[in-house]
């Protein structure tokens, strides 16, 4: 009944209403070369609260509303076109804020001395200063912030963050010595090459930063998620698969990155594996793709019974979907489950006449007809899902728990 409301909800479009919307931060050093400091204040405190069960509005959701609102990315805007963001997007709050430099920073971190281990002096300080607009009730929290070494920007950014989920979820169990213990400090040069990936023009410059930075700093997942997005999207799966595993269990992304994971390992042959990752996912977001490609990768592997269950469950999240129909009426055929072939292959038929396939299976499971040794009809023919709807399942927590 929740994937089946999540799935609801999904086509209804209520999709992450009443999230939480983190802003660039405006900067207030008065140098260009600092502009991708409010970027990353951004991405790292919407990840911080993402991973800590806050619902969140990505960057991407982020950037439409700029477009819609004809605003510049990367431009100090007024607080009306604050509100005006977050009524775009129907978020419940907004974090903004800026930052200053103070006496004694450099202005080119990356290639200050302060990155040199051989001298751990800090060269300058940053200021970072925030408020959280409530959008529901139109009232702006206290100011608060952070002040530490530049080099120690990511530190600062995750102190910053817990700051903010104290302030919107005053009530949560994490301390802040668990919340600040989860997320390790990372290499400025490679926060600031990760961020200029995120705003690179192009995917080969985007690919070149994310590669520096996962060089720089090999535990930072951020830039192995891009990277192994981008690998999936041009389907060089084994590449992909090597990025995805590299996603911590901290960062947001992980059980997305599992989903994925799971999908290049099946596209590899590597079902066992594939199973694996499917299952880490099941366990936490139960999703009706999820079950589907976990019973896929079952079915691969001759766990008839195993994905029998597997693809009930799918079709009882989603008894529209012709696909979850197929797999579940032609796993049962290939188990010489006949009656139940009949029934799914049949309702496959009824949701897409133009299936060909089922309509030949029917048939074929009509006359008790079944698998043929070295038919290519008879085997390997599950249907993956590729779509990935975490933020729907976790809205309907958020929904069920008020």
């Amino acid at each position: 009944m929740l994937r089946l409301a999540a799935f609801a909800m999904l086509c209804c479009g209520v999709l992450r209403a009443g999230a939480d919307l983190v802003l660039p931060f405006f900067n207030h050093a008065k140098s260009a070369n600092l502009d991708w400091i409010g970027e990353s204040i951004a991405e790292s405190v919407n990840d911080s609260l993402a991973s800590s069960d806050q619902l969140t509005l990505d960057r991407g959701d982020r950037l439409e509303a700029y477009r819609r609102l004809s605003l510049r990315a990367g431009a100090e805007i007024t607080h009306a076109s604050v509100i005006k963001i977050g009524q775009a997007l129907d978020a419940s709050s907004v974090v903004y804020g800026s930052y200053e430099l103070l006496p004694g920073l450099v202005t080119d971190p990356v290639n200050s001395p302060a990155n040199n281990p051989a001298n751990p002096q800090s060269k300058g300080s940053l200021r970072i200063t925030a408020r959280i607009l409530d959008l529901k009730h139109m009232r702006q929290g206290p100011e608060f912030g952070e002040t530490g070494a530049l080099e120690d920007l990511a530190a600062i950014e995750v102190r910053l963050g817990w700051q903010a989920l104290k302030q919107l979820d005053p009530e949560t169990k994490l301390s802040e010595q668990e919340f600040v213990g989860a997320r390790p400090p990372v290499r400025i040069d490679a926060v600031e090459n990760y961020i200029r990936g995120l705003l690179a023009a192009s995917p080969e410059q985007s690919s070149r930063f994310f590669t520096q930075a996962a060089r720089l700093d090999e535990h930072y997942s951020p830039p192995c998620f891009q990277l192994a997005k981008g690998y999936w999207e041009k389907k060089e799966y084994k590449v992909a698969a090597g990025w995805f595993e590299r996603v911590a269990r901290s960062d947001p992304r992980y059980l997305q990155a599992q989903f994925f994971l799971g999908l290049c390992r099946y596209y590899n042959g590597d079902y066992a594996g594939a199973e694996q990752s499917f299952e880490t996912v099941a366990a936490e977001a139960p999703l009706n793709e999820v079950y589907n490609d976990l019973g896929a990768a079952q079915a691969r592997q001759h766990k008839s019974a195993a994905a029998i269950a597997s693809f009930t469950k799918a079709l009882e999240g989603d008894s529209a979907d012709p696909d979850y129909c197929f797999n579940l009426g032609f796993t049962e055929w290939r188990a010489a489950q006949y009656d139940g072939a009949i029934a799914n292959l049949r309702a496959t038929v009824e949701r897409n006449p133009s299936d060909q396939e089922a309509t030949s299976l029917l048939g074929r499971a009509l006359k008790h007809d079944g698998p043929r040794p070295g038919d290519p009809h008879s085997e390997n023919r599950e249907r993956v899902k590729t779509n990935y709807e975490e933020a729907a399942y976790r809205q309907l927590q958020a929904e069920l728990k008020k």
